[in-house]
Parts: C-alpha cells; structure tokens; sequence
C-alpha cells in the first residue's frame, strides 16, 4: 500500500514537473498575465486583450517566417528592413504609379519573397553565413525603401488599409491574419516536405545531404518563406499607420529572434514550432502592454523586457539540459532528483518575474491616489535632450496641478507609439498628450481615442486625418527659415553650406528641412553643396560631417535640423567651428546654449521644450475639466546667439 502510494504521488510529481518544464513559455504566459491581471484592473478586459493581439500581430508574423530558418539552424536579421521595403513597393506602385491594388500587393509579395531568395543564394550558393548575408540584407532593404520613397512616409491605399481595421467594430483584422500565418506555419512544419527537411537540416545538415536532401534548393525555399511573411507583416504593420514609413519596423527582427527563441526553438536548429512561436510573440506584447499600464518608466521596460528575454533562454536551457538526463523517463528516482530542482528554479524565476514586475509597478504608482486624475503622454523619442526637457516640463506641471502624468518613449517607431496610445486608451486615460513621430501614422490610434471620448493634446507635432482638442506647437517651417536667414546674413549672402538633416520620414526632419530649403533660395549667392542624414543624433553628425569634409573642404557654414547634430558637426570641425565655419543648430538645449555662448555654435533657433511640455499638461486638465481650449497654442522661437544667450530662458 505504501509502494502504492509513494508510486502515485511520484506519478502526480513527474506529471507536474513535465508540465512545467515541458511548456516553459507557456507558463511563462499564464504567470504574466496573471501577475498583470493583479497588478492593474486594466489589464484584464476584452479591450485591452484585442490591444495585445493586435499589438503582437506583426511581431508574431514577422517570427513564423523567421522560425523556419532558426528551425533549419539559420537566422534572418533581414526580416524588419524586408517588411517595409515590402510595404513601401506597395504604397509606391498604387499611389505614385497608379498600379492597381491587386497588382500592387503582388509586387509588394514578390518583393519580400525576391529578398528571401536572394538571401537564400548567398547562404547556399554564395556560402556566406547567414548572420553576414542577411545582415546585408537588412542595410540593402532599408536603403531601398528610403530611395524608393524619398525618406517620406507614402500614403496607403484605402482599401489594403482595412486590414488595419476591425470586423463588425470589435474584432482586429490583424489578429486574425496573425492566427491565419500561424495556422500556415503549423500546417508547413509538421505536415509538409519541406517543414520536414527544415528540421533535418537544423538537426544535421551534413546527414540530411547524404540521404538525398537537395540542401541547397531547400534553403532557397526556406529564406524566400522567412521573405513572403516578411511581406505580410509589412502590409499589416502599413495598414495599421495607415502610410508606408520607410523607417518602420526598425529592430523587430531582434523581436522575432526573442519570440521564436523564448517560444522554445533553439538557434542550434531542429528544434521549434508554431505554437511556441505564437506564445513567444504574445509574452513580449503582454509585458509590453502591461508595463504601460502600470506606468512603468520607459527606460526600466527596455531592462525588464531583457531580463525576461535572458530569463526565458536561460530556462529552456535548463529545460533542454533536463530533458536530456540519461533515465530521465524512468520516474523519479532515476532522473527525477534533477528534474525536481529545474523545475523548483522554474518557479521560483516566474515567482521573482512577477514580485520585480509588482515592485517596479508600485515603485513608479506608489504616491498615485485611484482618485488621481490621470493623464498619459507619449514622445517620440526619449534620446534627445529636447524631448528630455519636454517630459522634465510636464511632469513639473502635472506635480503643481495634482495629476497622475504617465510618459513613455516611442523611439521613433510610429508602430510603437500607436500601440502606446492605444493602451492609454484602453487604461481609460483622462487625457492623452501626443508628441507624434508622424502625423499620418498617429491618426488611426488617435481616433480610437476620440471614440472613447478621450481628449487628444498634439505636442510639438500635428495629428492628421483625427481630431486633437489643441496643438501645442513651435512652427518649424518658420524656425527652418529664421535658420537660413540667421546663417545666411552670418555668411553676408555667399558661400558654400553643408546640411545635417534628421531621422528619414520624421515630420519634424520635413518641415525643418522645407523651411530651411525655402529661406535659401533668397540667398543666390550661398550654394548648399551636400545634404546628408544624420538622424538626430551628436555621434552620427559627428561621423557624417567628417566625411563630408573630406569631400567639400572649402565649406563656408553649416546648418543642422537639431543641436545635437550641429555638436556633432562642431566636433569634427575642431579649430574651425565659430572661426572660418559658421554652425547653426535647433532646439536650444542646455549643450547646444552653451556651445552658443562658448562660440562654437554660432546660433541655435530655440524652441523652450520645457515650456513646450507645461503648456501641454496645461491644456491637457483644462481638456479634461471640461473648459476651452485654443485650437492652436504657439510656443515662440527665437535664434539665440552670442549677444542674447545669456538673457534667453
């Protein structure tokens, strides 16, 4: 009787324990969501559900493509800069081409897959490795898309744009093309000749070649699959903004990686399905999603989102290692003495997952009060100093006026920022203030807030085709052209300029650059001799405006869309900025003012970002109370130079 019983509950044991270890990632996802579920009453709501599905949509698809070449031990860093190459062929060749729809989503397909093949060709053909051909791929695609549209976002055609849209008001288009991909993924890897060959090629890929495989054939196949999805996610990523933008889905190939691999799939190869794939995708949209809600600061997301990706291979490691214990199918005593501490660390991680979500959670919410009113804000980007000064100036007033302000950082992804938006939505947010990373992109997820009755700030950016109660706003087509004048009577009317401009497709990067490009042309006498991108950012002016010299060494001035990259420039300039070469920035950050008053920078047109954000909480309670707003609220700009730095605030 004992024997009985000391057998049933080793039975009971060894089940638990294959539950545990055998579906790491999907316990991983029960944990989180209920950790999230407890943690805010957001959470758990039709709503915000179909926000995570649609949020993990395109990651998700974008990660079945990407799981048949991990499977067959490859990888595809290709698969973001394919997807809006992909996207923009499309939006190009029915707008600006006049192509009809159809044709044109063809093209937009054959483009992806074209891009797998030719992938495929250097793997097997050319014998580079994978990371090396795909990853010029990715430089290839992207500098494709850019040329094709111009670095502008393309409007996309209406009737592909309701993929982005719901079926009778509730259910998301792309959750279902997710779970469509998904369902073809399954279909291919475990009921298809090639899905098998993927998975001898992973396993062994000089043994699958001796019983007969064609390797080679088999890896075009693969990569141009990896390619045709690739294609998809990118139509369904552009429909959701409803524009193709040149610069979308930056990075997703890393979250594809990260989904295929903490689903289960092993970058050895031969290992992975779709499930675990879909799961993958889906734990990275929940704490993502999650995180906002609890008004977790952006930065500390990037660091818990690491930690859980670095957390879930770890597990399936031990998982792998566990699996692989000689008797381990014989019951406990033979390999369950190992089994049982894998499976205890399993629980103990997702325990501590959870308790460092709750404690950042209640770190950031803390000192909140449920009867706060709460306001959610969204930038474009936190890696600039202006923005920085931005939030510094919100949070300021949102402390003096009592309210709950929740930030977080787009990094200049428009998808990204889309799916920010529609959590606050789905928080149910008093208000919502918008620092968009494009006009065009943000309007969707902005309507979907005017559904809710929720009033839209715009900061510094506008909001097209939706409606924001006000926007709070520098003009920077005007600042471009106070810019030129300011650089151009420094100069006395002649000479020969470079230009620094900002991220391809950012709104701001356009009307800076119009402005400037307009103000010019009333100076004949000044020749603007290259124009070169430098993306915001101090060490990229630094590179690019090193370069240029090399190229035009006799440059007169310098104008760049941002101080940082005007530092930059001054930087490479050395001994000759402020003396023989005139730089003049935009923004007035702290650096760039100092470097104004030390004479490197000859002149800044300042926005006071500080300023800029004050107004916009402001605006945001009075919204919020009930009270008019102005339709439009102008911060003033003014060009700071050495005479009146010292004055300006």
């Amino acid at each position: 009787m004992a024997t009985e019983t000391l057998k049933s509950n080793a039975g009971g044991a060894t089940g638990l324990r294959r539950v545990l270890l055998d579906n790491g990632a999907l316990s991983a996802l029960v944990v989180l969501l209920v950790a999230m579920s407890l943690l805010s009453g957001d959470f758990l709501t039709t709503q915000n559900l179909l926000n995570v599905g649609v949020q993990a949509a395109v990651t998700a698809i974008l990660a079945f493509g990407v799981t048949f070449v991990i499977v067959s031990a490859g990888i595809d860093l290709s698969v973001g800069s394919v997807a809006a190459l992909s996207a923009t062929v499309l939006a190009w060749s029915a707008t600006s081409q006049g192509l009809p729809v159809w044709l044109a989503i063809v093209l937009a397909v054959g483009t992806g897959i074209a891009c797998g093949f030719v992938n495929g060709l250097l793997v097997s053909y050319g014998k580079l490795p994978p990371f090396i051909a795909t990853l010029a791929m990715l430089s290839v695609a992207r500098g494709l898309s850019l040329v094709i549209s111009q670095g502008s976002p393309i409007p996309f055609p209406d009737s592909v744009s309701n993929l982005g849209d719901t079926i009778g008001g509730w259910l998301p288009v792309p959750v279902i093309v997710m779970i469509a991909m998904g369902l073809v993924t399954a279909v291919i890897l475990a009921r298809t000749y090639i899905g098998r060959s993927m998975y001898a090629i992973g396993g062994n890929e000089e043994a699958a070649r001796l019983s007969g495989l064609r390797v080679k054939r088999q890896k075009l196949v693969i990569y141009g699959l990896s390619g045709l999805f690739a294609a998809v996610a990118g139509i369904v990523l552009a429909s959701r903004l409803v524009s193709a933008q040149p610069q979308a889905a930056q990075g997703y190939e890393l979250d594809a990686i990260a989904a295929v691999v903490i689903g289960g799939a092993s970058l050895a190869g031969g290992v992975g399905k779709a499930s675990g794939t879909l799961i993958g995708a889906l734990i990275l949209a929940v704490l993502r999603n999650g995180l906002n809600l609890l008004s977790v600061s952006a930065f500390w997301q990037q660091v818990v989102i690491g930690v859980v990706i670095a957390l879930a291979v770890l597990l399936d490691t031990l998982r792998r290692k566990a699996g692989a214990t000689p008797g381990a199918s014989t019951g406990a005593a033979a390999g369950g003495g190992k089994k049982g501490p894998q499976a205890l660390k399993l629980g103990l991680a997702a325990v501590l997952a959870a308790a460092v979500i709750g404690g950042v959670a209640l770190f950031n919410n803390g000192s909140s009060s449920g009867t706060t009113t709460k306001v959610g804000m969204s930038l474009s980007t936190l890696n600039n100093p202006f923005f920085v000064q931005m939030k510094e100036g919100a949070q300021a007033e949102a402390e003096k006026a009592g309210i709950d302000l929740t930030v977080t950082d787009a990094q200049n992804d428009a998808s990204q920022q889309t799916n920010q938006l529609q959590n606050f939505t789905g928080e149910g947010m008093k208000s919502i203030i918008v620092n968009p990373v494009d006009s065009d992109a943000v309007g969707p997820a902005v309507r979907g807030a005017n559904k809710s009755d929720i009033p839209v700030i715009a900061a510094d950016r506008g909001v097209n085709k939706a409606k924001a109660a006000t926007l709070v706003a520098s003009d920077n087509v005007a600042g471009g052209k106070l810019a030129a004048k300011t650089l151009a009577e420094k100069l006395g009317g002649k000479g020969k300029i470079v230009t620094l401009q900002g991220v391809a497709g950012t709104s701001a990067s356009r009307e800076r650059g119009k402005g400037f490009a307009e103000g010019i042309k009333e100076y004949p006498g000044i020749k603007v001799v290259a124009s070169q991108p430098a993306d915001f950012d101090r060490t990229k002016g630094l590179d690019v405006m090193t370069n240029l010299m090399q190229s035009n060494p006799g440059i007169d001035g310098v104008f760049a869309e941002n101080d940082e990259m005007a530092l930059g420039a001054a930087k490479a300039l050395g001994g000759k900025a402020g003396k023989s070469v005139a730089v003049v920035g935009f923004d007035g950050t702290p650096d760039g003012l100092k470097a104004v008053e030390g004479g490197t920078l000859y002149a800044s047109v300042a926005q006071q970002p500080k300023e800029l954000g004050r107004i916009a909480v402001r605006n945001a309670v009075k919204a919020v109370r009930g009270k008019d707003v102005d339709a439009m609220v102008k911060v003033p700009v003014k060009v700071v130079t050495e005479k009146n730095v010292a004055d300006f605030s």
